[in-house]
């Protein structure tokens, strides 16, 4: 309540004009409360009792005039609600969304969930809440002035019976509130924490399916709507308090008040005062009251613990250490660092890497070729960031690895090129959005996609993904990785259903970049082309040199051997229609290669245990 009094005052003050003249629209409801009790009153003691009708009529009529003003009342309240309600929305949401972009510029982290159900969900709690206090409170406010002003014309010793209750009733609903706000902010935490697991559920579908985690998904999910539930239960526990509060103030009045009816006649009340008392607690004063408890109840502790929500400090950005931080990398810092990994999948798998350490220096081309299931696509995502290793330490230009940095250090090409429905431009210019048609005519000239700019018409032709072959779609994702020359280059078999000659064009310009390549290979004249080869067989890897394997790796032979057919063969084309390419069998008439068989290099006498 202190923070968010903190952040409200100022807000007010701002708006203290809106206000005042919501104020002044709210003095009509005063003045028909009054009248509307105090009417009613000498109507029966001045009129029909005292044996003057047409008196009893005019007072009657002055309380049913003093009804007249509301319409006109409701409309200025409700267009001055409006210059206080919609400004507290707006700023809000401008303050998610300024949130939302310093977290996701400054620090990884899970801050885009909780953002977005502060601009949608949480706002409009926020803006119906306000909207609805606002009401009920200027409503209670003038309505109980009017009937505490009429009470006390009529007779002071009214309020000896009508306030008790009132006061009592009232304490028992403020008690109320505390646990309530408590019980609401955990309903909320729960329903933002249902949905950072949707959000994360719905961009992962395709893994879970793949990893075969669908029960442990829906175990999870299953708790975090069980968490939520049981909030919602005991928020609906506390609120089941509130109806006894409601009780005391709104029903006991009116029934204290007609037990002490002989009493107070007895003591100078008048009939006629003593109807009109009842008038006042059952048509004004009472109906307030409920009302704005039920608001206070239901909606007002709402309001708070999102209005909480708001103002509450973001946390602070993850930092690293200040010394690797504040000092760019130098010139001779290497670009991508393996220090002692491993990475095994799952607590009792055999290791597919085991204590590797690999330096990758900027403008280096480095091969990795091993047999199907050796771990080269493991080692290019934890090389990527993608996946983490369970042991030892990954680096991306002499600092540890960073979700934040991971746009602006390397890009990582699968074997399945994605393409989305669009235009060429956009597909192309998809990690590089600012990328001019000259740069772009350059990249197709140094790839070889003129056929395919040819074929489609021009850069703003519209691409159908089902309509281009594979090969089409990896010179695509080809492409927009060389616009946006990350530092790190990883290509995990993206050229797998290139010719040879496109394959050696698409290497050749990519080893003319600054940037590191880092190609998986599945040809014997890519793995030629690197200055450097890393040979995996599972755990066990070597590297060096295509000269220093060919004497001391008997396994980078025996795949040498193999892979002579593929490389001397017919070229395959790029896409052609119906290809096929499996990892772990030789294509026709080569390819790539299944298990090695032979000795040296850590070679095995049988495959590897598959590490899923």
């Amino acid at each position: 309540m202190r923070r968010v009094g903190r952040e409200a005052r100022p807000f007010l003050r701002a708006r203290t004009g809106v206000v005042l003249r919501l104020a002044g629209w709210s003095l009509l409801e005063f003045a028909q409360t009054f009248l509307g009790g105090f009417g009613v009153a000498r109507a029966l003691d001045d009129g029909f009792l005292a044996g003057r009708p047409p008196t009893g009529l005019l007072w009657l009529a002055v309380a049913a005039v003093a009804v007249l003003p509301s319409v006109p009342a409701a409309r200025g309240v409700f267009g001055r609600l409006a210059d206080l309600v919609e400004p507290l929305r707006d700023g809000l949401v401008r303050r998610a969304v300024s949130r939302a972009l310093s977290g996701a510029l400054d620090r990884s982290g899970d801050v885009s969930t909780r953002s977005l159900s502060q601009v949608t969900h949480q706002s409009e709690i926020a803006r119906d809440g306000w909207a609805g206090l606002v009401l009920t409170l200027r409503s209670f406010v003038f309505t109980a002035a009017g009937a505490v002003t009429g009470l006390l014309a009529l007779s002071p010793a009214l309020l000896l019976i009508v306030l008790p209750p009132l006061v009592l009733g009232s304490a028992l609903f403020l008690g109320t509130l505390p646990p309530m706000a408590a019980r609401q902010r955990d309903y909320l935490a729960a329903d933002e924490a249902y949905a950072a697991h949707a959000g994360l559920l719905a961009a992962s579908v395709r893994d879970i399916a793949a990893a075969g985690a669908a029960e442990r998904t829906v175990a999870e999910s299953r708790t975090l709507a069980e968490a939520q539930l049981a909030a919602s239960r005991s928020l609906a526990r506390w609120s089941g308090v509130r109806v006894l509060a409601l009780a005391v103030c709104g029903r006991f009045p009116p029934l204290l008040l007609l037990l002490g009816a002989p009493w107070l006649l007895r003591n100078g009340l008048t009939p006629g005062a003593l109807v009109g008392a009842l008038t006042y607690l059952t048509q004004a004063l009472a109906p307030a009251v409920q009302a704005l408890m039920t608001m206070l109840g239901t909606v007002g502790g709402r309001l708070v613990v999102v209005l909480d929500r708001f103002t509450d400090a973001p946390p602070p950005p993850a930092e690293d250490p200040p010394s690797r931080d504040a000092v760019p990398p130098s010139r001779g810092t290497p670009v991508a660092e393996l220090h002692e990994v491993s990475f095994a999948y799952g607590p009792g798998a055999h290791p597919v890497l085991d204590r590797l350490s690999l330096t990758i220096g900027a403008g280096e081309h480095l091969a990795v070729v091993g047999p199907s299931g050796s771990g080269k696509s493991t080692l290019a995502a934890v090389l990527a960031g993608t996946e983490r290793p369970t042991g030892g330490a990954v680096r991306w230009r002499g600092r540890p690895v960073r979700p934040a940095d991971a746009t602006s250090v390397r890009v990582l090409l699968p074997q399945h090129a994605y393409v989305f429905s669009g235009s060429l431009r956009d597909n192309l210019r998809y990690l590089r959005p600012d990328a001019r048609d000259r740069e772009i005519a350059a990249m197709a000239d140094a790839l070889g996609l003129d056929a395919l700019l040819s074929r489609l018409g021009s850069l703003d032709a519209a691409v159908e993904p089902d309509r281009l072959s594979q090969g089409e779609r990896q010179l695509v994702a080809l492409g927009r990785a060389y616009l946006a020359a990350p530092p790190l280059l990883i290509l995990d078999e993206a050229t797998s259903r290139l010719d040879p000659a496109a394959e050696t064009r698409a290497e050749l310009a990519f080893g003319a970049l600054p940037g590191a390549l880092v190609v998986v290979a599945h040809r014997l004249s890519s793995a030629r082309r690197a200055g450097r080869i890393l040979v995996m067989d599972g755990p066990r890897t070597q590297c060096g040199t295509p000269d220093e394997l060919l004497r001391s790796c008997a396994l980078y032979r025996d795949l040498a051997g193999l892979w002579e057919p593929a490389d001397t063969g017919e070229p395959e084309g790029v896409g052609e229609p119906g290809e096929q390419h499996v990892e772990g069998e030789p294509e026709e008439p080569g390819g790539t290669v299944g298990i090695g068989r032979g000795k040296g290099c850590g070679i095995r006498s049988t495959p590897p245990p598959s590490p899923v």
